[in-house]
C-alpha cells in the first residue's frame, strides 16, 4: 500500500492507489446505501405478491426473474469457467437461496424492523466469536437485548416462533453471503460471479417456491415478481457485488449497520408498522452493536 494513502482509506477501501481511494470509497458507500434501501423497501411492498404465493412463492419467482435479467445482460461464458469458480457460483447460490427465502419467510410472520434486527444477529456473532475476544464478545449480546425490546410493543409480544426462527435461518445466511459475495467478486469478471450465483440460488429455491406460485399463478403476478425483482434481489445484490470489491468487508460492515433502522422506516411508511419508544431504543441497540463489532474487528 502506498505511504501516502491515509489510515481511513486503507480502513476502507482495498489495497491501490492513493490517488483514486476516495473516489471508491464514495462510489461504495452510495452503492451501499442504495442497496440497503432497494432491499428495505422492495420488502416492504412485497406483501400483495406474498399474499397471492405465498412468501417461497414470491420469493422463487424474484429469483428467477433477477436470474433471467442477468444472464440476458451478462451472458456469462459457462465452458470457460474453471472449477473453482463453479464452486464459488454454487456456495454463493446456495447461501442466497437461504437467506432470501429465510427473510420473506420472516418477514410474512412478523414486523420487518425485527426481521432485520434478528438478521443482524447472524455476521455479528460470528465476527465477535471467531474474530477476536474482549469487548467484541459483548455485540452480540447488545443486539439479543435490542431484539428483545423490538419484540415487545409496550402491550404484548410481536414475535412469531416462525418467524422467529425463519430470521434466524437469514441471520445464519447472511454472515456466510458477505464472505461468499466478496469470493466471487475476485474469481469472476465483472457480474459475471452474481449472474451465475442467480441461477443456482433460483435452482435452490425451486422445490420451495414452485408448488405455493402453482396454487396462485397468474400473469399479472409475474409482472409484478418482475418488477419487485429488480428491487430485490438485482438491484441490492448488484450494488453490493460492486461496492465490495471496492472496499474492505469491514468497512461494509459499518455501513450495513444502518439497515435497521431503513428496515423500520420502510415497514412504517409503507406497512404502517409504527414503532414504540422502547422499540426505537432497540433498534438503536441493534445498530451500536454491530458498528461496534465491526469497527472492533477492523482494529483487531
Amino acid at each position: 500500500m502506498a505511504d501516502t494513502e491515509t489510515t481511513a482509506d486503507s480502513a476502507w477501501s482495498e489495497p491501490g492507489a492513493a490517488s483514486d481511494a476516495n473516489g471508491r470509497v464514495t462510489i461504495a458507500i452510495v452503492f451501499c446505501l442504495l442497496s440497503m434501501s432497494s432491499v428495505q423497501f422492495g420488502a416492504a411492498l412485497s406483501k400483495p405478491a406474498m399474499e397471492s404465493v405465498g412468501a417461497f412463492g414470491a420469493t422463487w419467482l424474484r429469483l428467477s426473474w433477477a436470474a433471467a435479467f442477468l444472464l440476458i445482460l451478462v451472458r456469462p461464458p459457462f465452458l470457460r469457467y474453471t472449477r473453482a469458480q463453479w464452486i464459488s457460483g454454487l456456495s454463493l447460490g446456495a447461501t442466497m437461496a437461504v437467506m432470501t427465502l429465510c427473510f420473506f419467510a420472516a418477514i410474512a410472520r412478523i414486523p420487518l424492523g425485527l426481521a432485520v434486527a434478528i438478521e443482524f444477529l447472524g455476521p455479528l456473532t460470528v465476527a465477535a466469536v471467531f474474530g477476536g475476544r474482549g469487548w467484541r464478545l459483548l455485540c452480540p449480546l447488545i443486539a439479543a437485548a435490542g431484539v428483545l425490546c423490538l419484540s415487545w410493543d409496550g402491550s404484548s409480544w410481536v414475535a412469531d416462533t416462525r418467524g422467529l426462527l425463519f430470521a434466524f435461518g437469514a441471520a445464519i445466511g447472511w454472515g456466510g453471503y458477505i464472505i461468499l459475495m466478496k469470493q466471487a467478486g475476485q474469481r469472476f469478471k465483472g457480474l459475471e460471479g452474481l449472474a451465475v450465483s442467480l441461477l443456482f440460488a433460483a435452482l435452490f429455491a425451486t422445490p420451495f417456491g414452485l408448488s405455493q406460485v402453482q396454487a396462485g399463478f397468474s400473469f399479472d403476478m409475474l409482472l409484478m415478481t418482475a418488477g419487485l425483482a429488480i428491487l430485490v434481489p438485482l438491484l441490492p445484490y448488484a450494488l453490493e457485488f460492486m461496492a465490495l470489491r471496492r472496499m474492505q468487508p469491514s468497512a461494509f460492515g459499518i455501513l450495513m449497520s444502518l439497515e435497521p433502522a431503513i428496515g423500520a422506516g420502510a415497514g412504517f411508511l409503507v406497512l404502517g408498522q409504527a414503532l414504540s419508544l422502547n422499540q426505537i431504543f432497540g433498534v438503536v441497540l441493534v445498530m451500536l452493536a454491530s458498528a461496534t463489532g465491526t469497527l472492533l474487528a477492523a482494529k483487531a
